[in-house]
């Protein structure tokens, strides 16, 4: 499982298409034109230094002001919708892949979308950005759809701004993941008593105290 079609992926978690986008479909076109049109007035708005992204300290947390402002922006298109999708159990989740669900009312058509920051020039780094956990409980695809990453470039904060420098709209249908597995735990079995071999005093006040 160290090279698998992430589409495979999709197919057996939700039993879910991945369908490829194809730029001379008129639905696939008018949708394209719509994810740019909405990523340049997004970037037009975050050239403003008064506006709220630039008062975030981290980068990851410019993301949700992209999600939102996709997800608001491209809902006020006629014809389209775009929500935060629910997951298989009926409710709103905000977490985990995708982020968004677009959807061309007259074609059925679906689209799903997730906005990602990265830094220029970090294009062809290894280090992982993309995660997606494979539970039906809280699997958020529940469409035969195609699957888009909107990524965002960024050099930095300069005078308190975040620059952001272009954008790509990127198609995952051979898009290729790998597997991690891990062992896990809590702290009810990490602090058991038993395994304790050392404690701060105030510690052991607290366990006197019961």
């Amino acid at each position: 499982l160290e090279d698998v079609r992430f589409a495979e992926v999709v197919k057996a978690v939700s039993g879910c298409e991945v369908i490829p986008v194809s730029k001379d479909a008129p639905v696939d076109a008018l949708i394209l034109q719509e994810v740019e049109k909405a990523i340049d007035a997004m970037l037009k708005a975050f050239e403003d230094k008064e506006h709220a992204v630039h008062g975030v300290g981290r980068i990851n947390e410019v993301s949700r002001y992209i999600e939102d402002f996709l997800q608001t922006r491209l809902d006020a298109v006629e014809g389209l919708s775009c929500a935060i999708p629910l997951n298989s159990s009926g409710e709103l989740q905000r977490s985990g892949y995708p982020d968004l669900r677009l959807e061309h009312a007259e074609s059925g058509r679906v689209f799903y979308i997730d906005p990602k920051v990265y830094k220029s020039g970090s294009e062809t780094s290894s280090f992982r950005t993309f995660y997606f956990e494979p539970k039906k409980e809280t699997n958020k695809i529940l469409d035969d759809a195609s699957h888009l990453i909107v990524g965002v470039s960024h050099s930095g904060k300069v005078d308190g701004r975040w620059q952001f420098a272009g954008w790509q709209v990127v198609d995952l249908i051979e898009f290729r993941v790998r597997l991690k597995a891990e062992f896990q735990s809590s702290n009810r079995e990490l602090y058991r008593e038993n395994a304790v071999l050392l404690r701060s005093k105030s510690d052991q006040d607290t366990k006197e105290c019961f």
